[in-house]
């Protein structure tokens, strides 16, 4: 098996196993069992050697986070923060929240079995889209508040680092301008990012041919999706007619550019999106844990 092939084995098998809460995910093996012989490696190189749901806090029972913290080994957590929203005519609405779920759960692999990752913050601050028929949208106070509450919630369980990984770039400036408040009300380690932010601005042509990161639908999106999950990518029977879609020239142009732009993704680079902006996201908490 190469390389290639064993990363994207891998990231599929991760994916499956996020937002499909293991459906089809590892067939024949017993569920909150070790992995034995799965032929894939982690993007890091390393074998897998747990069963990618074991860092997803809604795949564990009560007794095993209880009995992983008290022993010390889990002390750490991931919040994904996301949206369900337009992504154009080819790309399905979770997508912001299933890439974040899976850089999440890529990192917390790669720190197994320190850090747990949080069920996604879901639906974000979107209200800019809500012209494209199928977009949720929360006040930004109450996606504040929730997110809020979710750290809340760890603290008391007993968790000392908190790192929010975001998907969606309406969530960034809501979660920034909340950081130190969040900080101080918190008392414990604790800090937010967005995944793209492992790509800084010079490198940006080094993942994607477009430069356009993270591109609202665009090639860095659609390349992640076509890794991952490819099911979620319908180029099939786009047509744009301007009344069915009830958008300005100005929208509809950019629409069918981003739409262009997206035929430049392919597999082969979201497998490199996604396995750099886990990495960056492990060392990040690595840093934070000390």
């Amino acid at each position: 098996m190469s390389e290639n092939e064993s990363r994207r084995g891998f990231i599929r098998f991760a994916a499956l196993g996020g937002l499909m809460a293991g459906i089809g995910a590892g067939a024949g093996t017993a569920r909150g069992e070790t992995v034995v012989g799965w032929p894939v490696s982690s993007p890091g190189g390393k074998g897998l050697a747990v069963d990618p749901r074991k860092v997803l806090l809604f795949e564990c029972t009560r007794r095993e986070i209880r009995e992983r913290m008290a022993s010390g080994s889990l002390t750490a957590a991931i919040v994904p923060t996301a949206s369900t929203e337009q992504h154009n005519e080819h790309l399905a609405m979770c997508m912001d929240a299933a890439a974040a779920l899976l850089v999440s759960q890529t990192a917390a692999l790669e720190l197994y079995p320190r850090v747990i990752v949080t069920t996604p913050v879901a639906v974000g601050v979107s209200p800019y889209w809500m012209n494209r028929k199928g977009t949720l949208t929360l006040r930004k106070e109450t996606f504040q508040a929730v997110v809020f509450d979710i750290c809340d919630s760890l603290r008391i369980h007993g968790f000392k680092t908190i790192l929010v990984v975001n998907g969606h770039g309406g969530n960034a400036g809501p979660l920034g301008e909340k950081l130190a408040e969040f900080r101080e009300k918190l008392g414990v380690t604790f800090d937010v990012c967005s995944y793209w932010d492992s790509i800084p601005q010079e490198r940006k042509k080094e993942f994607t041919e477009s430069g356009d990161v993270p591109g609202h639908s665009g090639e860095y999106e659609t390349s992640i999706a076509l890794a991952a999950f490819p099911e979620r990518v319908r180029f099939q029977g786009v047509t744009y007619d301007p009344a069915a879609l009830n958008l300005s020239a100005e929208e509809l142009k950019s629409d069918r550019a981003l739409f262009e732009e997206s035929k430049l993704a392919s597999a082969e680079k979201g497998e490199r999106i996604i396995s750099h902006s886990a990495a960056w996201v492990a060392e990040k908490l690595k840093g934070m844990m000390g």
